[in-house]
């Protein structure tokens, strides 16, 4: 295939040695199978973004850290020179985010590096040695799905112990490999302790994954692990090993267990949108 002008540059350089095909298309990157040396990984060709996603990201960078004062003004106006901070700092989000999260031993795909806007790291495979399917693709055993959910759950919980959220978590960006669930995709990777919105992503990206597995194991919807492991995180208590029920008393009884339900089918919907979104662009390229 022709080589993309993004990754000619890594060709070059000696990064990577042939690129194989495209893998997936959205509106914020698009994805390639690559060869490096004898191994396959894949590549992430981040997009420049318009002014119409930089306003709708702003939620998202809420509590990041920046370089300095200057860069952090300019982004709170949203000036020319801060839109171009805030796009550094949305592409770079997802780089830091994967090397602290494997360190922490959540399962993430491994990176290999970030080079001039893009991001070299493992390609995720099924057991045949295939790109691995996202979980929304795949049936399920009542069993595993189960076993699915309680994984990922703890790969939340660890997450959230890094101080760090997902903040789009959903059944479109997390991949079924040959050893379980890979969570991908977390360039809008949010401060739990310093974005306001915190709690409310987190309940978000649980809610989505368990609507997402009750397919296949209904009994998960009258778990509540998001206020849980929530309310344990801002006591300070909440650690990797923490054991977690998805048992949870609300304050306000029945009212306030209905309004979590409501935001969990909000967020459904919104991921399908999203979706059908990546999809879109996808035809577009």
């Amino acid at each position: 295939m022709k080589t993309p002008a993004g990754l000619q540059a890594l060709i070059d350089d000696g990064v990577i040695d042939e690129v194989l095909r495209p893998l997936k298309s959205g509106k914020e990157a698009s994805v390639y199978v690559v060869r490096s040396g004898d191994d396959v990984r894949c590549a992430k060709v981040y997009k420049d973004m318009a002014q119409r996603s930089f306003q709708q990201r702003v939620q998202y960078q809420e509590g990041r850290k920046v370089r300095g004062s200057r860069q952090a003004r300019a982004m709170g106006k949203a000036s020319k020179f801060g839109r171009k901070e805030a796009e550094a700092a949305w592409k770079s989000a997802e780089v830091d985010a994967l090397y602290q999260l494997v360190g922490a031993g959540v399962r993430v795909p491994q990176p290999y590096g970030y080079f001039g806007g893009v991001l070299v790291m493992e390609l995720v495979t099924d057991a045949d040695g295939f790109s691995a399917p996202r979980l929304g693709e795949v049936e399920l055993p009542a069993q595993t799905a189960r076993d699915y959910h309680r994984f990922l759950v703890r790969q939340i919980a660890c997450m959230l112990c890094e101080g760090l959220i997902h903040g789009d978590l959903s059944e479109y960006n997390v991949l079924v490999a040959a050893d379980g669930p890979v969570i991908i995709d977390l360039p809008q990777v949010v401060s739990a302790a310093g974005n306001n919105a915190a709690r409310t992503m987190l309940r978000r990206d649980v809610g989505n994954i368990t609507i997402s597995l009750s397919r296949f194991a209904p009994e998960l919807l009258d778990t509540h692990y998001a206020e849980e492991m929530w309310a344990l995180f801002e006591q300070g208590e909440l650690r990797p090993d923490s054991e977690l029920t998805g048992h949870f008393t609300f304050e306000d009884g029945a009212v306030d267990v209905d309004s979590v339900m409501q935001s969990i089918i909000d967020a459904r919907e919104e991921a399908i949108i999203r979706q059908q979104g990546r999809e879109a662009a996808q035809a577009e390229d």
